[in-house]
């Protein structure tokens, strides 16, 4: 979808497990100095004595020795940086570097974890089916509505895509990617195919028990605890998507919300691919949410960053989405009439009911037209709207760090400012203007902020072909190669507990 700022059904506001605040700084790695600077005004005369260069070559010695040991300490729980910096989004890799990261093996399942769940696609949610969700393999239905909106050969990439679906999308591009291999003695990595999205979103809700929503996790955990290749490495090098928040799998009481799946024996070493990750959590990687935008070939990619390169936009900022009735305070609801009130520089989507639920025109062409789109959090943290607002080359104005900045670091510009706004919500709510602070950027500000966002689209973005693009990375791309990175520099590094 083009929306969704609330979920294919409605999702309470979630209680979190406690965790630092939202501005906590995240532990950064360490650098060592090169000895360089040391040596190159160690040089000798006639009248060094030999008790100096003993004392020299005794210090050289020792800082060889601490460079050597182990990093472990200065990685803890830390997110290892993105694998490819901006300029490496399209790559022409020769038949010898392809793989040079290592391999995937993909386990053959039951297919209780996956395909017959979405083969029973009307059992999956307590209110509707989600048959139409999952078609054209997770995909959803043809986008409607987009003529003389986006450029018409682009059409057919335009999907009703879901939030929810990534662990399908990550089945079949796994299934087809080039450095997969059917021999597990030749793996790197093992990835699990386990649709434990779809597994537990009907028992989030009603009488459910928490028996009901552990259910699928723990017999699956069985299983590949059982496998040969998980005993060897006892996880570390073990990987799945869930395609849903990282809170609804971290139950800590069998009354609370969620499944307890993160918790259980057996998955503590397991990388996960989450559409909102705990930072805290060094297995937690956080990958963008689907878009509606599914590109089929490198020049989609290139058609598209020229389309909204070039948009005309007449609006300074907008925001889309609802007001939370039910929360005191409510965020959303101070944007929305804050927009209201500027409404010659602010345009509205209210996608207050089920407006939104299924995709609209007008939440694209709104972002299309505005600068800067309004990104409060969702019923948690992070938002899908986030990622539609970029993919139209309008610049995310964020309210909370946990938003973006501390979730998607293999996929967004390390330097915030370089393409996004930053208004903490609490100077909003005393008062502080959002448009005064918009106005006070440059047009030249403005411009570069928008070629950043411009630049990083192939990177959250999910290419339709099971085989990916031409020579552009897309999202699945950058996480598969981040995740091969991340066990050759455990293994590298001997970075295990």
């Amino acid at each position: 979808m083009l929306s969704l700022s609330r979920p294919s059904s409605p999702e309470p506001y979630i209680r979190k497990p406690k965790s630092p605040p939202d501005d906590a700084v995240l532990p950064r790695k360490n650098s060592f100095t090169s000895l360089s600077s040391l040596l190159s005004h160690s040089y000798l005369n006639q009248s060094r004595t030999w008790l100096l260069l003993s004392v020299l070559s005794f210090q050289l010695i020792i800082l060889l020795a601490f460079r050597s040991l182990p990093l472990s300490f200065t990685h803890h729980r830390h997110h290892f940086p993105s694998p490819y910096t901006a300029h490496h989004f399209i790559t022409n890799p020769t038949a010898d570097d392809e793989c040079r990261l290592g391999r995937v093996f993909v386990y053959d399942l039951p297919s209780k974890f996956n395909a017959e769940l979405v083969q029973n696609c009307d059992e999956l949610n307590p209110w509707s089916s989600r048959c139409d969700a999952l078609t054209n393999d997770g995909f959803g239905q043809k986008a409607t509505g987009l003529s003389g909106i986006v450029p018409e050969n682009l059409v057919p990439a335009w999907y009703w895509t879901d939030q929810f679906v990534s662990e399908i999308i990550f089945h079949n591009r796994i299934l087809n990617h080039k450095c997969r291999t059917t021999e597990p003695s030749n793996a790197t990595a093992f990835y699990i195919p386990f649709y434990a999205g779809l597994a537990v979103g009907k028992f989030l809700w009603f009488n459910y028990t928490a028996k009901d929503r552990d259910r699928h996790c723990e017999i699956m955990l069985d299983w590949v605890r059982d496998q040969p290749y998980y005993k060897r490495s006892n996880g570390w090098n073990h990987f799945l998507t869930m395609g849903r928040i990282s809170w609804d799998f971290r139950r800590s009481k069998e009354e609370d919300w969620g499944s307890s799946c993160i918790y259980m024996p057996g998955m503590r070493n397991i990388t996960r691919l989450l559409i909102e990750r705990n930072p805290w959590d060094y297995f937690d990687v956080g990958v963008p949410y689907p878009t509606g935008f599914h590109p089929r070939s490198d020049n989609d990619i290139l058609q598209w960053q020229d389309f909204v390169r070039t948009r005309n936009r007449n609006s300074l900022f907008c925001f889309a989405g609802a007001k939370r009735g039910a929360i005191k305070n409510d965020f959303r609801g101070l944007l929305l009439r804050h927009c209201y009130n500027e409404s010659d520089s602010c345009r509205v989507v209210d996608c207050s009911g089920s407006r939104c639920s299924n995709g609209t025109s007008a939440i694209l062409k709104t972002f299309l037209d505005s600068d800067f789109c309004l990104q409060p959090r969702g019923d948690s943290f992070t938002r899908r709207s986030i990622f539609d607002c970029m993919l139209a080359g309008s610049i995310p104005v964020l309210f909370w760090k946990r938003t973006a900045y501390y979730q998607y670091e293999w996929f967004l510009p390390g330097e915030p400012d370089s393409y996004s706004v930053f208004i903490h919500r609490d100077e909003v709510k005393n008062g502080t203007s959002v448009r005064k602070v918009l106005e006070s950027y440059s047009k030249e500000e403005v411009r570069k902020m928008r070629e950043k966002v411009i630049e990083y689209i192939p990177k959250f973005v999910y290419a339709r072909p099971n085989e990916g693009l031409g020579s552009i990375k897309d999202a699945f791309d950058v996480a598969i190669d981040g995740v091969l990175r991340r066990f050759k520099e455990q293994e590298e590094w001997d970075y295990k507990w």
